[in-house]
């Protein structure tokens, strides 16, 4: 049962004014027809206060009055102040479904509970209310109910349109009323700032007319119809600035990009036609096989394109983020950018923070937004300790059409930005032909974010010039609404107009500034027909340098690592299975037994760190560590408080972060991507629950991992680890789809390593880190899971002393004839385990087979098989034996490259499961029958 909001006891009527004062009222009248039909609490309350006051309010402090003294109550004069109040609230609620929000007309509905009517009273009624009962901080010139309605009437269904009603925090609702109930934003521009807005506005419809008539028919994604989106990133830079910022990070699709470039980004004019140019330079386009300065570079259509800008004039870095066609997917990606340029990692412990030194600004389209999953996963990231970057601005670039799909067929809610209000965010709503409220918008959301660290959303509502694209007709499809935009002027014509018609500018200043833009247009186009411009063409970097012949550590460091790893601080209460573990993996280090896989990635992130190399991993339970095998943090047995010693080492002068991730992959990859990209220097690791987890982070690998280098000369030395390996877990904890990433690597974009052995580990996350420096590229591991705790895995420590990786790992047995080996089994992962165990078993078979380990895959070694292939003189057949079913895993990838490298007569044959639809089996003893096959149709001769 609802109660009366109460103060906290002892209370007098005097707590309780405004609306929260009408509700009262409400609820004394249910009182004294019948007492049962409230709250206990409530009866109670009414039982000893008496009725609420009517006509003057009690102030704090002030006597508390008898019954006698206390005012007689009007039944009627209740049923007025709470009608009042009740419409105030809906105005404030509802009052954007009544605002003028969209250009092309009225597509309001009559909401009948935003007028007096609704609640049985009059104006005549709320004429009679003094305006300090229904809203205290009501404005000076207001003296009735009246007044206060038809002042919030104009604040909240004008042209911007507010909802924030879904935020919980009162004093951020309170702050937010406050600022569009006084019109603080609202106040008319300065005459010079009007006649720049102009100008601006002009800039960016001449830049797409001339587009439209010079390059016809070719694709732009024209701006037009939201054109005051460019002057909006103006003022979200400006205010950026004004509060701090030293760089902004933009990311949006395809509409109204080249726009963005070219006026806030300042790409110059005569760049972008080259683009578009039908004869580009043909010596800078990379040819087949190229390894010249363009080596791995294949490029992108130009609407993709990102780029960087040092804007002298407010003093920040701008960037705008390259982005492929699955349009949204780039959000997460910006917000990893903002996080590292916030992030100070030059210190032990967890990265200093400065949310102002950097803002994300996200532009969405109005069908992506509602349409794609990875926004609400960037959204949930907002506020998380490891992901937050202190509120990002989201503009929606609303052009009520997704291609040729119309608003009812592509969301479920009224509005695009619905989804957002399930995280709290405020969102404002605005008319894209005014261009005032528009910057008023944005003004509101910089100061809310400024404020708060929280995110804000514009939907700039306005609509779609062209089609989805410039080649296409939107009239086939949307012939009514395509009728009223060919007849609609453009923004900056109306502006102008109503400049002229203000007496502010006269009417030849618009047609001068329009001459100038086109003359500006003409000059850089000229240039490009005079061939002395060209398209930029970024520099990846060409082929990997010689890597280091050492990666070891001296003995006495990883001791200094080993040790603070089991540094508690003093009275800390480590839970007792972990300080086991920890405990054992000490004696191991000291006295021999082995390095397990948890214990050997800590030594090399300790060894990392200590060389100077900032860390940052995230993923889901990455802390724990999904198999109990990690345990980088520990916490207090009895407080559960954490402890990290990675970050409390001694002579570290680096920070070390590790954050459990939500339950999200896509989101959260592309975030480590852009922080990777963002923060060079910075060793990031992100890791699978699973590695069949990956498989919802396609887009990111796909899209931006695996060809950002090639697309966009945008480097990444990101670490991605996919727990892979078949232990009878089922189809979907089985294959981390090792064929995937072998499908997509070439050029040497990253490097793909399925390693068997701790050392192997610790050696390859060790080159990792050198390549930061060297030769950025992704790493994609493939960590065992089985194999963590297992003693085949686990190293002695003269093998993390010295050595380095090795990707092709020869046969350890010492009693074994090379020369009489007459089948080579090459394999990689797991699967090793099992064929070393089966030899054992079985001493003679094991006579006559070599067991290679292909420990790297992808640069596919194929001078290191060569030289440990001739060392078997003998062999007649090489067999790859693998888990996975002959159309995944390595087989498709393998069989070609090797049959490129073995001798004339030397026979390649499979051993594996078969061809499958499905990864693994989903029964541990089909599993296991399966398993055994392998494992003996390999050993047989």
């Amino acid at each position: 049962m609802s109660k009366v909001p109460t103060a906290p006891s002892p209370a007098t009527w005097a707590d309780f004014y405004g609306p929260n004062l009408g509700y009262v009222l409400e609820w004394y009248d249910r009182y004294t027809r019948d007492p049962d039909s409230v709250d206990p609490e409530t009866r109670a309350l009414f039982d000893r206060l008496g009725p609420p006051p009517v006509g003057e309010i009690i102030a704090p402090g002030e006597a508390k009055r008898t019954a006698a003294d206390r005012p007689t109550i009007d039944p009627g004069m209740i049923a007025k102040l709470t009608a009042a109040t009740r419409l105030i609230s809906n105005i404030r609620i509802y009052g954007h479904l009544e605002a003028r929000i969209y250009p092309l007309g009225d597509e309001r509905p009559a909401v009948p509970f935003l007028r007096p009517e609704a609640y049985g009273i009059t104006e005549n009624d709320l004429s009679t209310l003094p305006a300090s009962w229904v809203l205290p901080e009501a404005p000076a010139d207001a003296r009735t109910a009246l007044d206060v309605v038809r002042a919030l009437r104009r604040r909240y269904t004008g042209p911007i349109a507010y909802e924030f009603a879904h935020v919980f925090r009162e004093d951020e609702r309170r702050w937010l009323q406050a600022q569009v109930e006084s019109g603080t934003f609202l106040t008319p521009k300065p005459p010079e700032e009007q006649k720049r807005l102009l100008r601006r506005l002009i800039e960016v419809e001449e830049f797409e007319t001339f587009l439209h008539k010079t390059f016809v028919g070719q694709k732009r994604f024209s701006i037009e119809g939201v054109d005051m989106l460019v002057p909006m990133v103006d003022a979200v830079i400006r205010g950026a600035a004004r509060f701090g910022a030293r760089q902004v990070f933009i990311g949006m699709a395809h509409r109204g990009r080249l726009n963005v470039l070219a006026h806030v980004l300042d790409k110059p004019y005569a760049k972008i036609f080259a683009e578009f140019h039908a004869s580009p330079n043909k010596d800078l386009v990379p040819s087949e096989g190229s390894m010249g300065i363009n080596y791995g570079w294949t490029g992108d259509v130009r609407y993709h394109l990102g780029a960087r800008h040092e804007d002298e004039a407010v003093h920040l870095r701008l960037t705008l983020a390259n982005n492929p066609s699955h349009l949204e997917f780039v959000n997460p990606v910006v917000q990893g950018f903002t996080r590292a340029a916030q992030e100070d990692r030059s210190r032990p412990g967890l990265p200093g923070q400065d949310l102002d030194g950097a803002w994300a600004l996200l532009i969405h389209g109005d069908a992506a937004f509602p349409g794609e999953g990875v926004v609400a996963e960037t959204l949930n990231l907002s506020g998380l300790a490891g992901y937050r970057t202190g509120g990002t601005l989201h503009i929606i670039t609303n052009n009520l059409l997704g291609f040729t799909t119309e608003r009812a067929d592509d969301r479920s809610t009224r509005y695009a930005s619905d989804l957002a209000k399930g995280f709290e965010i405020p969102v404002v709503h605005v008319n894209a032909d005014e261009p005032e409220a528009c910057l008023a918008a944005v003004e509101l959301a910089v100061e809310y974010r400024r404020r708060f660290h929280k995110d804000f959303l514009i939907d700039l509502v306005g609509y779609r010039r062209w089609g989805h694209n410039e080649s296409d007709d939107p009239a086939m499809t949307q012939p009514v609404l395509y009728s009223k935009i060919n007849a609609h002027p453009s923004v900056g014509n109306l502006y102008g107009h109503r400049l002229a018609d203000a007496g502010t500018i006269r009417s030849e200043e618009a047609r001068q500034m329009r001459e100038e833009v086109q003359e500006h247009l003409r000059r850089a186009y000229a240039e490009v027909t005079s061939e002395s411009v060209h398209p930029d063409i970024p520099d990846p970097g060409g082929e990997d340098p010689e890597l280091p012949e050492n990666t070891g550590v001296p003995e006495e460091r990883l001791a200094i690592i080993n040790e603070a790893l089991t540094a508690y601080p003093a009275g800390f209460r480590v839970y007792p299975k972990v300080d086991r573990i920890l405990k054992r993996r000490q004696s191991h280090f000291r006295e021999g037994g082995g390095i397990d896989w948890g214990h050997a990635e800590a030594l090399a992130l300790g060894s990392i760190l200590l060389g100077g190399v900032p860390i940052r991993i995230s993923g889901q339970d990455t802390q724990r560590g999904t198999f109990g095998h990690r345990l980088a943090v520990l916490h207090d047995l009895q407080t559960g408080e954490p402890f990290v010693p990675l970050q409390h080492l001694p002579e570290s002068r680096v920070s070390f972060a590790i954050y459990n991730s939500p339950l999200t992959e896509t989101a959260v990859m592309g975030f480590e991507y852009g922080y990777s990209v963002q923060a060079p220097e910075t060793l990031v690791i992100w890791e699978a629950q699973f590695g069949d987890f990956a498989n919802v982070g396609q887009v990111i690998f796909d899209q931006f991992l695996a060809s950002g280098r090639a697309k966009w000369g945008q480097t990444s030395g990101m670490v991605v680890l996919l727990p892979h390996g078949y232990e009878g877990q089922g189809p979907e904890h089985s294959s981390a789809r090792l064929e995937r990433f072998l499908q997509l690597s070439a050029e040497h974009n990253w490097t793909v390593a399925n390693p068997t052995t701790s050392a192997q580990y610790f050696h390859l996350l060790r080159l990792q880190a050198w390549r930061l420096q060297h030769a950025p590229r992704p790493l994609v591991v493939l960590t065992p899971k089985s194999l963590l705790r297992h003693p085949r895995a686990a190293s002695e420590k003269a093998e993390f002393t010295s050595g380095r990786f090795q990707p092709v790992l020869d046969d350890p047995r010492l009693d074994i004839s090379r020369s009489a080996i007459k089948r080579v089994l090459l394999c990689s992962g797991k699967i090793s385990v099992d064929l070393f165990a089966a030899l054992e078993k079985d001493p003679e078979a094991g006579g006559s087979l070599g067991v290679v380990r292909v420990e790297q895959l992808y640069p596919f070694p194929k001078e290191e098989l060569s030289r440990i292939l001739a060392g078997y003189p003998g062999a007649e057949e090489v067999v790859w034996v693998q888990e996975e079913p002959r159309n995944m895993g390595s087989w498709a990838y393998v069989a070609p490259r090797m049959q490129a490298l073995l001798p004339p007569g030397q026979a390649l044959k499979y051993v594996g499961r078969p061809e499958r639809s499905s990864p693994a089996e989903g029964l541990a003893d089909a599993h296991g029958a399966t398993q055994a096959k392998i494992v003996q149709q390999a050993l047989q001769h």
